[in-house]
C-alpha cells in the first residue's frame, strides 16, 4: 500500500509524492502540469517528464525541504516519527515550505489566505516568550497549534507572519512572510553576530535578505523577511519558488559539504552560469558572497546556503544565514567549500585569489578588485552598522562590539594582503611623466 501527498504550486496540482511499503519515495508530475508549457519543473534536477522519478532522483529535492541534523532529530521526536522518514515528516510539515510548493494529503486545502475560522494568532510578549523557550526542544513548533511548517537548516527557527508589525502564527495554510530565529543556546551572541553580518553585507552592496533584530526584555531574536514571498497590491501574499544549490544539483542534504561529496565552488559557479537568466549578474554576486564570507570569517557557507529564485526568470536568490563562525572556537574552522585549495580561513593568502578566479572562470583582476572594494566597504561600514543595530534594537553592545573587532581585524588583514599583492605586480620602473593636454 502506498501513501500520497499532493504537491501544489499556488493551488495548482503539480504532481504526487508517494511512498511505498518499503519507505521509498516516488514523484510523478501531473498530466495537466506537463501539458502546460508555461509551467516550469519544480527543480533543475527534476525536469518535466511523464515517467515517475524514483527515490534516488527525487529525494534530494524533497528531503532538502526539511530541517537538518539536531533540528531534524528534535522534530522527529516531537512528531513521533522516525528521523529517516522523509515522507512522514513532509506529511506533518509540508503546508508551508521554502519556495512555492505545498505538500498536503488529499482533501486538505492548500490555502493562499488565512481561513476565516482559523485566522493568524497574534503573539503577545508572554506567548512569544513561551515560543522562544519551546523552539530549542520543539523546532518549527512541530505538532502544535495545527501548524504545518518546514524550513531547511540546522538552526532553530520558526516561519511566522507579521500583523501590523506584531509577530503572529499563520492561519490555516497561510503563506508565512518572515522567519523568527532565536539565539543559538550553545554559543553566545549569535543574534548580534548574524544581525551584524547580514546588515553589513547589505551595506557593502550584497543582495541580502532583509533582517530585523528585536529584543523581548533582555532576550534577542531575529526576524528575517522571506525573499520567497511577494506582497501584492491587494495585500495578498503569494509564494515564489526557490531551490538551494544542493536541490538543483540533485545532492541529498546529508552531503551538503564539499568534503563529503557536496558541491564545490567550481560546480556552484558552473550551475549559476548555466542556469540563471542573467548569469553575469549572478556570477558577480556569488563572487562577492565568497569574498564577504572570508571577510567576516564564515567557514560554514555550503551549497544549501545559496539558492536559485524563480522570479522574472531564474536568478540567484538574496543571501542568508551569514554568520562569523570563527567567533566560536568550538565550530570547525574548515571551509564547507574550499577556496582555491584553501581548507581554512587562516590559509587565505595573496595567491588564493588568482587561483580562485581560475577555478570559477572569472578574470583575476576583477576578483582582486572585488577583494579590495569589499574589504574597504566592510571597514567603512562596520562601526556605523553596529551602532545602528544597538541603538534601534537593544542588542547587547559588548557582544556586538566583539563581532565588530573580529570583522575589522579580518578586513584589515585581507586588505593588507591584497595591497601587498598589487604592489608586487607593479613593474619596478620610474613613474611616467603626466602628458600635457593637447591644447597646452
Amino acid at each position: 500500500m502506498s501513501r500520497t501527498l499532493l504537491v501544489r504550486w499556488d493551488g495548482r496540482l503539480v504532481g504526487m509524492l508517494r511512498v511505498n511499503q518499503h519507505g521509498e519515495l516516488l514523484f510523478q508530475y501531473a498530466t495537466e502540469w506537463l501539458d502546460d508549457a508555461g509551467r516550469p519543473a519544480i527543480s533543475l534536477s527534476l525536469p518535466k517528464r511523464e515517467e515517475p522519478f524514483k527515490q534516488r532522483a527525487c529525494r534530494p529535492f524533497f528531503a532538502g525541504l526539511l530541517p537538518e541534523d539536531l533540528q531534524r532529530d528534535a522534530v522527529a521526536r516531537a512528531l513521533g516519527v522516525s528521523r529517516g522518514n522523509d515522507f512522514g515528516l513532509l506529511d506533518a510539515l509540508g503546508g508551508d515550505v521554502a519556495g512555492a510548493l505545498t505538500l498536503l494529503p488529499d482533501g486538505v486545502a492548500p490555502g493562499t489566505e488565512p481561513a476565516p475560522e482559523q485566522p493568524p494568532r497574534l503573539l503577545d510578549d508572554r506567548a512569544l516568550g513561551e515560543i522562544l523557550d519551546a523552539l530549542p526542544s520543539r523546532p518549527l513548533l512541530a505538532g502544535q497549534h495545527g501548524l504545518r511548517l518546514s524550513l531547511a537548516g540546522a538552526q532553530s527557527k520558526l516561519p511566522v507572519v507579521l500583523v501590523d508589525g506584531q509577530v503572529a502564527l499563520p492561519g490555516s495554510n497561510q503563506p508565512t512572510t518572515h522567519i523568527l530565529k532565536p539565539p543559538i543556546t550553545r554559543f553566545p551572541g549569535t543574534t548580534e553576530n548574524e544581525a551584524l553580518a547580514m546588515q553589513l553585507g547589505a551595506a557593502c552592496g550584497l543582495p541580502v535578505a532583509p533582517v530585523e533584530a528585536r529584543t523581548l526584555g533582555s532576550r534577542p531574536y531575529l526576524l528575517v523577511t522571506r525573499y520567497d514571498r511577494r506582497l501584492g497590491p491587494d495585500g495578498r501574499v503569494s509564494r515564489l519558488h526557490q531551490e538551494d544549490l544542493c536541490q538543483a544539483l540533485g545532492i541529498v542534504p546529508e552531503r551538503k559539504y564539499a568534503a563529503e561529496g557536496g558541491p564545490t565552488f567550481k560546480v556552484a559557479f558552473e550551475l549559476v552560469r548555466r542556469a540563471t537568466t542573467r548569469p553575469a549578474l549572478a556570477i558577480l554576486a556569488l563572487v562577492d558572497a565568497a569574498i564577504f564570507n572570508v571577510i567576516i570569517g564564515n567557514a560554514d557557507a555550503h551549497a544549501k546556503n545559496f539558492s536559485l529564485l524563480y522570479d522574472d526568470g531564474l536568478q540567484l536568490a538574496p543571501f542568508y544565514d551569514l554568520l562569523s563562525t570563527v567567533a566560536y572556537p568550538a565550530l570547525a574552522p574548515t571551509f564547507a567549500m574550499k577556496l582555491a585549495g584553501c581548507g581554512t580561513l587562516d590559509e587565505i593568502s595573496s595567491s588564493t585569489w588568482p587561483k580562485f578566479a581560475s577555478d570559477i572562470g572569472v578574470a583575476a583582476p576583477f576578483v582582486r578588485g572585488r577583494v579590495q572594494a569589499l574589504t574597504d566597504a566592510a571597514r567603512e561600514h562596520v562601526d556605523r552598522t553596529a551602532a545602528q543595530l544597538v541603538d534601534t534594537s537593544g542588542l547587547d553592545r559588548r557582544e556586538t562590539q566583539r563581532c565588530v573587532d573580529l570583522i575589522r581585524g579580518r578586513a584589515d588583514r585581507l586588505a593588507t594582503t591584497a595591497a601587498g599583492e598589487a604592489q608586487a605586480r607593479r613593474p619596478n620602473r620610474r613613474p611616467l611623466r603626466r602628458p600635457k593636454p593637447a591644447d597646452e
